[in-house]
C-alpha cells in the first residue's frame, strides 16, 4: 500500500470524525460512507460513558474532535516527511493499549499502518469499542487495510515487536514478557505545572483545562504544582472556579469524598474549593480530584530537578520558563509529532 493511499485514508477518516461534536453532530455530504458508518458512530458515542462511566459525552467527543484536528492531509505529510519508508519489510506490530482516556492508543495504531507494517491489537476492557469502529471504517474506505489489521481479546501471539503500554507494575511484566522482541515499553508518567506567581487569570483557567480534562485520568494531565515560597493560592483557585461542574459527575464525586476523607484522617493539610483539594506531596502523582503541590526557593534548581526527572514527567506546563515547556492549556492537544515518553515510535518501526 502506497504512502499517499495510507495519509488519505486516515484524512478520510479524519473528515468523518469532523462530523461529531459534543454541541452538534451534523453530515456532510462529501464524507465516505456516512450512509453505513454515521449513524452508527453517533449511536456508538451516545453508549460510550454505559461502556466507561469515565467516558462523558463531554470527554468522548473531545478525544474525537482532537483526533479529527489531527487527522489532515497537512499535519500527516508534515509528520512523515521527515521519514524514510521504502526499505521497509511489513511485520506484524503487537499492541497492548491502555484505556484510561478515549483513543488513548490510536497514535500507536496509526504509527503501524503509516509505517507499512500489520497491527495486532489488544485493547484494554475500558476502551475497546471506539478504536475497533475506527478500524472498521478505515478497512472500507481503504480495503488494503483489510489483512493489515486485526484485533484480539486473548493471548498476544505471531508477532514481530510490541509496544505495550501500562502500570510501572505491569511494565516489569512486559519488559520480562517480551524480553526476546523489539518493544517500546510506557509506564506511568506524570505531568506538571510550574508557577511564577505572575500568571495571568486566563493562564490559570487554562491550566484548569490541562487538570480536568478527562478528569485527570490521564498522563497529560497535571498532577503536581511547583510554586514559589509563600506562593497564594485564592487567584489559582478563582481562576480555576468554572471547572466545578465536574464534581456533578458521581465517580468524580466519588473519588473526591474518599481521597479528601483519608487526608483529614492522616491530618494532612489541605487546600480545598469543594471540587478540588491541594496537599504538599514531594511525589508526582496525585490521586483523582487532587492535585499535589511543592514550593521552591531557587527556579534554577528547579530546572535541574524535572531535568533529572524527565523519565518520571510527560509534560511541563509552564510560560517558556523550562526547555520545551508546553504553554497552560495545550496538554491535551499534542500534535502527531509529540511522542510519548519522548520515544519516536515511527522510527522505531522503522527499525524492526
Amino acid at each position: 500500500m502506497l504512502q499517499n493511499s495510507k495519509i488519505t485514508a486516515f484524512v478520510e477518516l479524519g473528515k468523518f470524525l469532523a462530523q461529531f461534536s459534543l454541541e452538534k453532530s451534523q453530515p456532510q455530504e462529501a464524507v465516505l460512507l456516512n450512509d453505513v458508518y454515521y449513524t452508527s458512530f453517533q449511536d456508538l458515542l451516545a453508549l460510550s460513558q454505559s461502556h466507561n462511566g469515565w467516558f462523558t459525552p463531554e470527554q468522548v467527543y473531545f478525544a474525537v474532535q482532537s483526533w479529527a484536528e489531527a487527522l489532515t492531509e497537512e499535519n500527516l505529510t508534515k509528520w512523515l516527511s521527515r521519514y524514510e519508508f521504502s526499505n521497509v519489510q511489513p511485520k506484524t506490530i503487537g499492541l497492548i493499549l491502555a484505556g484510561n482516556i478515549p483513543l488513548v492508543g490510536f497514535h500507536d495504531f496509526l504509527s503501524v499502518l503509516v509505517s507499512g507494517h500489520k497491527v495486532l491489537v489488544k485493547t484494554s476492557s475500558n476502551d475497546t469499542h471506539l478504536i475497533r469502529f475506527l478500524a472498521g471504517y478505515l478497512q472500507a474506505v481503504a480495503p488494503e487495510l483489510k489483512n493489515r489489521i486485526e484485533f484480539t481479546d486473548g493471548k498476544l501471539e505471531n508477532f514481530d515487536a510490541v509496544i505495550a503500554t501500562g502500570s510501572n507494575n505491569t511494565a516489569r511484566y512486559f519488559a520480562y514478557y517480551f524480553k526476546d522482541k523489539p518493544s517500546i515499553i510506557r509506564k506511568n508518567r506524570n505531568s506538571v505545572a510550574v508557577l511564577t506567581g505572575t500568571e495571568s487569570k486566563e493562564d490559570l483557567f487554562l491550566l484548569g483545562e490541562d487538570i480536568f480534562r478527562y478528569f485527570g485520568l490521564g498522563c497529560r494531565n497535571v498532577s503536581k504544582l511547583f510554586v514559589p515560597r509563600g506562593y497564594s493560592f485564592d487567584a489559582f483557585f478563582e481562576a480555576i472556579f468554572p471547572y466545578q461542574e465536574v464534581i456533578q459527575y458521581e465517580k468524580y464525586a466519588n473519588n473526591y469524598d474518599y481521597n479528601k476523607a483519608v487526608f483529614l484522617m492522616s491530618n494532612f493539610k489541605l487546600w480545598d474549593n469543594g471540587f478540588l483539594t491541594l496537599k504538599e506531596d514531594t511525589s508526582y502523582s496525585s490521586p483523582i480530584s487532587s492535585v499535589f503541590y511543592e514550593y521552591y526557593d531557587d527556579l534554577e534548581r528547579l530546572k535541574i530537578r524535572l531535568a533529572e526527572d524527565q523519565e518520571l514527567l510527560q509534560c511541563v506546563v509552564s510560560n517558556g520558563i523550562t526547555a520545551n515547556s508546553i504553554p497552560f492549556g495545550q496538554t491535551q492537544k499534542p500534535q502527531l509529532w509529540d511522542y510519548a515518553d519522548g520515544v519516536d515510535t515511527v522510527d522505531f518501526l522503522l527499525g524492526v
